[in-house]
């Protein structure tokens, strides 16, 4: 789809100077048919014609021989030339004085200047001049000039007198020799100017496409480009992932899109509210159009608008917005909550044998701590985004894991790690130390505590690694388990109800998933599957 430019505006492309070069070699060819046609016309003429010239009889063998070999060097020029070898300016300079060498010689056979065959090197000079765009044309005429002065005044000489010299002949031929020099060169620079021009023009042109084309693909919205018939003019990457079937160029729009190509149709008529939202492959998408010359009949030019993708990024602006509402509130909460709590504990001092006043003031504390954790909780929350994700060896992590929360807990007996990944898994450590210490403690808190009654186990499903934390203990209430990951809900006066919904936002932010499963034969698991969440955007 792409327009492919020159790698720079100023030096012309490869295609350009091949094309240049072909033509040049082209033209040496015409001009060697060319000549060859004056041959045979020459020795047409003086078969038909020959007591019109003012010939020497005894000369005649000499003319004729001279003809046979223009004739045959003209057929010999097609060898280097259909080899390209020597240079293009050498042969055309080289042919060209040859030219002039054997009409000089034709002329003296034949009269002089008299015969007119002069005339013959004045297409031969421009046909020079044009091929080799203003190159050496004054030269070639200055040849020709000094070769018809000097057979001039040969002639002249050879005569002892007998002629009366006529310099007004060749002094007006050798005029017209450089008037064609002259207005070939003028004319092949015109045309020089004009080619580079128009390969300029060109190379603009290349350029802008590719302008237009990144353009196009750095527009965050599907774009289609369509023609006065609604076929699909151009279209980039972006289109691609609104649907599994993507326009081609050339083709009706109606073949991708029906739905597009009837909201196009009744715009074009005039109807402005036909543009809107549309389902294409299972996403809704807002369309926009936009002609691209003053005609709505014209190409026009179609945004497509992913809401899903819209509304996706809405809630993360909102989601930030909310995050820095919650960390200022959060840091304006506890001021006064480590007042009141140094408040308390003075009480408790100066009250130690009031047991009401230990009793208020122990709910104040116990309270106050419950408020601190929810707001760190709440901080942390806000945290989640900044993750720094590294390749992880879930299998020997755990075992680490595990000896390091036996040692903190106090706990008497080792929690296995069962089974084996494939490959490792990426995610931030430390958020991954923090989810499982969450789903840790909880299920060491509902287990039997007895050796295996809380353990790890690796897993594969679906292509995706899966972690299991597995307790023995009670499974979890089926009408709690839709509200399990709710923020605030818990089943302890002392809980805050925000661990296990911070723990499914970090596996989130990492690319994973957190959900409960009931086991079979009883107790509770809770499974991490990695790579979820970073699927499904692929997918979309």
């Amino acid at each position: 789809m792409a327009v492919t430019a020159p790698a720079s505006s100023g030096v012309p492309s490869a295609e350009a100077a091949l094309a240049a070069s072909e033509a040049r070699w082209r033209s040496l060819r015409l001009l060697n048919g060319f000549r060859l046609l004056v041959v045979l016309g020459l020795a047409v003429g003086l078969r038909l014609r020959a007591g019109q010239y003012n010939l020497d009889y005894s000369q005649l063998p000499l003319l004729i021989w001279t003809l046979m070999a223009y004739a045959t060097a003209s057929c010999l020029f097609f060898l280097p030339i259909l080899g390209r070898r020597p240079a293009f300016s050498v042969q055309l300079t080289s042919q060209l004085l040859v030219d002039i060498g054997f009409v000089m010689l034709l002329m003296h056979f034949m009269g002089g200047v008299r015969s007119g065959l002069g005339m013959l090197l004045l297409p031969y000079l421009a046909a020079a001049g044009l091929i080799a765009r203003g190159r050496m044309t004054l030269f070639y005429a200055a040849v020709a000039t000094l070769a018809l002065l000097g057979q001039t005044a040969w002639m002249t000489w050879q005569s002892n007198g007998e002629l009366f010299p006529d310099y007004f002949s060749p002094v007006l031929l050798c005029v017209a020799f450089f008037t064609v020099a002259l207005v070939a060169h003028r004319l092949a620079r015109y045309a020089e100017e004009n080619r580079a021009l128009a390969e300029q023009r060109g190379i603009d042109l290349a350029n802008l496409g590719q302008l237009n084309a990144r353009i196009l693909q750095d527009v965050s919205d599907g774009v289609v480009v369509v023609d006065a018939a609604n076929q699909v003019h151009q279209y980039n990457e972006q289109v691609l992932r609104l649907g599994t079937l993507p326009p081609l160029r050339g083709e009706a729009l109606a073949d991708w899109s029906p739905a597009l190509a009837g909201q196009l149709e009744r715009w074009r008529a005039g109807d402005w509210s036909a543009t809107g939202l549309l389902q294409l492959q299972r996403k809704t998408l807002r369309s926009r159009f936009l002609p691209l010359g003053e005609d709505k009949a014209g190409s026009v030019l179609i945004y497509l608008e992913d809401m899903d993708r819209l509304r996706r990024e809405a809630q993360q602006l909102k989601l930030a917005a909310l995050g820095r509402l919650t960390a200022n509130l959060a840091h304006e909460i506890r001021n006064p909550l480590g007042a009141i709590s140094h408040a308390a504990q003075l009480l408790q001092e100066e009250s130690q044998h009031d047991a009401l006043m230990q009793r208020l003031t122990g709910i104040i504390t116990e309270n106050t701590r419950r408020l601190d954790q929810m707001v760190s909780d709440v901080l942390e929350l806000n945290r989640r985004d900044r993750v720094r994700r590294a390749d992880i060896e879930l299998h020997e992590w755990l075992r680490v894991f595990a000896e390091s929360f036996v040692q903190q807990e106090g706990i008497v007996v080792a929690l296995p790690v069962l089974g084996h990944l494939p490959e490792p898994i990426r995610f931030d450590p430390g958020q991954l130390q923090q989810v499982l210490w969450n789903l840790t403690r909880n299920g060491w808190r509902y287990c039997s505590k007895t050796a295996g009654s809380l353990r790890f186990v690796l897993d594969m499903a679906e292509g995706y690694a899966v972690l299991d934390v597995i307790n023995d203990g009670p499974p979890v209430p089926t009408d709690a388990q839709h509200q399990l990951f709710e923020p605030f809900f818990t089943t302890e006066a002392k809980g805050t109800g925000l661990g296990l919904y911070i723990a499914r936002e970090i596996c989130a932010a990492n690319g994973a998933s957190l959900e409960y499963h009931a086991p079979a034969d009883g107790g509770a698991c809770f499974r991490i599957l990695f790579g979820v969440v970073n699927a499904e955007k692929n997918e979309e």
